[in-house]
Formats: C-alpha cells, sequence, structure tokens
C-alpha cells in the first residue's frame, strides 16, 4: 500500500513534470484542484509535484497528462479549458455502453455512481438510485428514459411523484390536474428541457409518449412497454413504493429515486425508499445505486454543503448512540 504524507489507500498517482507545469494546471492555491476532482468523482490529495487519487479514477493518468501538454501551450488553465480537456479525453477513450444519447446530446457518467447507475440501466428492469441532492439521479433517468422513447424502444415516458411537499394537497392548488401537478414535476421537466425543447415536451405530451400521473392514481393499472420513472421516492410511503412497482407490464422498465435525508413524511418511519433498496436487494433483474457527496454535479459548494450536512448528521448520531 502506497503511503504519502500520512494519507492511506492511495490508488493512482501522477507526478507533474515542473513545478511551473503544476501551477499553471491546477491554478493559484490549487484552486482547480476541486474541480478536477468533481470530474473525475475521487478526492485527490496533492503533496510537491505528486498528485494522487484516493479511487480508482478511470481517465486520472490520461487527462493529467492531456492537462500538462495544454499547460505548455496555454499557460494557466481555466474551468472551461480543463473541462475541454476532459471532453477531449472522454471521446478518445469512448465507452458506448457508458453514454446516454438524446438527440444531438450525450450524456458520459462523472462519477463512479453515475456509471454504475448507467450500467444498471443497461442491464437491470428497475433500478433503485438515492442519495443527496445534486448528485445527477434524476438528470441521469430523464436521459435514459428520453432516450429510449425518442429511439422507439419504448412506447411512452410515466413520470410520477408522491404529491406530500409543502404539507398541500392537490385539491387546495388551482387549476386542472395538470395545472396542480406542475409544480411537483417542474425538476423533471427542468431536466427534459436540457435535451429537448419545450414545444417538442409538448407535442410527446399530446401524443401520449409523456404521460405525468399522481402516484396515487397508479393503483390497479399495468403499463406496459414504457418506463416508469418515481421521483422524490422517500416521499412515498412503504405500501406506494410497492404497488409502483407492480404495475410494471410487459416491456417496461422502472427507475425510482430519492434522497432519504429530505422525507417530508410525518412520520419518517413510513418512507419505503430505504425499505425498498433493503427488501429487494437480492433480486437479480433490480439494481440498485447509492450515490453519496462525493457524486454531487452541481457545482463545487453543493458538495461541500452535503459534507458539512453529513458531517453534522454523523455527530449527532454518535451522540444519540446511533
Amino acid at each position: 500500500m502506497e503511503i504519502l504524507g500520512g494519507i492511506t489507500d492511495l490508488v493512482l498517482s501522477y507526478a507533474f513534470s515542473t513545478l511551473e507545469d503544476e501551477y499553471r494546471i491546477l491554478g493559484a492555491n490549487d484552486s482547480n484542484l476541486p474541480y478536477i476532482e468533481l470530474l473525475l468523482g475521487t478526492e485527490l490529495v496533492l503533496k510537491g509535484n505528486i498528485v494522487s487519487a484516493l479511487s480508482d479514477a478511470e481517465f486520472f493518468y490520461p487527462l493529467m497528462k492531456k492537462l500538462e501538454k495544454d499547460a505548455k501551450v496555454k499557460g494557466m488553465l481555466s474551468e472551461p479549458d480543463i473541462l475541454m480537456a476532459y471532453d477531449d479525453i472522454r471521446q478518445s477513450m469512448p465507452e458506448k455502453d457508458m453514454a446516454i444519447s438524446v438527440m444531438q446530446k450525450t450524456v458520459w457518467p462523472k462519477s463512479r455512481a453515475q456509471k454504475e447507475c448507467i450500467e444498471k440501466l443497461n442491464s437491470s428492469e428497475v433500478v433503485i438510485s438515492y442519495g443527496p441532492a445534486g448528485t445527477g439521479k434524476t438528470f441521469i433517468a430523464i436521459a435514459y428514459a428520453l432516450s429510449l422513447v425518442l429511439t422507439g424502444q419504448k412506447k411512452k415516458i410515466v413520470l410520477t411523484r408522491p404529491v406530500v411537499e409543502a404539507g398541500e394537497s392537490l385539491g387546495y392548488l388551482p387549476g386542472d390536474l395538470m395545472a396542480k401537478l406542475s409544480p411537483y414535476l417542474r425538476p423533471l421537466y427542468d431536466a427534459m428541457e436540457f435535451f429537448i425543447p419545450p414545444l417538442q415536451i409538448k407535442r410527446m405530451e399530446e401524443a401520449g409518449e409523456i404521460e405525468i400521473s399522481p402516484l396515487a392514481y397508479m393503483r390497479g393499472r399495468s403499463i406496459r412497454d414504457s418506463i416508469l420513472i418515481l421521483d422524490e421516492a422517500q416521499n412515498a410511503t412503504r405500501s406506494q413504493i410497492k404497488m409502483f412497482l407492480t404495475r410494471l407490464g410487459e416491456g417496461s422498465k422502472a427507475i425510482v429515486t430519492g434522497d432519504p435525508s429530505q422525507i417530508d413524511l410525518e412520520d419518517t418511519s413510513r418512507s419505503g425508499l430505504l425499505d425498498a433498496a433493503k427488501k429487494l436487494s437480492g433480486i437479480k433483474a433490480l439494481g440498485i445505486v447509492e450515490f453519496t457527496s462525493k457524486d454531487a454535479q452541481r457545482s463545487r459548494i453543493v458538495r461541500d454543503i452535503l459534507r458539512a450536512y453529513e458531517k453534522e448528521e454523523d455527530k449527532d448520531n454518535e451522540s444519540s448512540g446511533l
């Protein structure tokens, strides 16, 4: 086992040719280091002119070499320069099964959990993914669902969420059913609009290729040749998740996403997300993926915020004897 500066379990190490190269790549006060960590999906440790990864990052070596080459030509590298280098590496070392293509856009996994999630989506009939906000769970689910429907592999996407946020019920919100559901489904539509324009989404709704449904309205149905997405599943009870998963008809797939730290149910013990992940873990055609704060993709500060909350929660658990 390699030991560097008192830190063990370092998997990969790369030595910069000169300290000047290191400065041009990592920036003043190593300001680019967190962004490189974000792209590679691993923590990095710097000691002198050696940067090391705490986990096996597939593109670590080629990215470091590419960045050093670019730095000799461009000088100081910015985050866009680093992202461009990363994209060049991804395209030169393609993993066809790891890419999700929707229209003219292609999604590549940017963390180990995202890669595992895509692998499970390709090989399983049901995938349960859970973890903190900003890790790409919903984004990957929407991208995958759109890719199947737009290529004719599935007839439609069925989108659903438990309607419990903010303690309001549908009956107290204005408008028809679509208008009532809109605030709850907005995050799903934000993800769809990254890939296709709102007008095309509307056309798909009119053609029946996108269907939205309150979770409670799905009881008694058998949905065939479709891809079903249950988002915010931490707010679904055990019986609701069981009901949702048993709606699968011939040729259908289901994706369940949620964040166990954001349960809005009055009785948090009723949440069925982690219960389902535990009970169903032995089923062969069902994949389970756990995301952590290391997989956060929204911004550096989101990852730092998540880690701060996790540390506080760990302290609370220790003090309460959990």
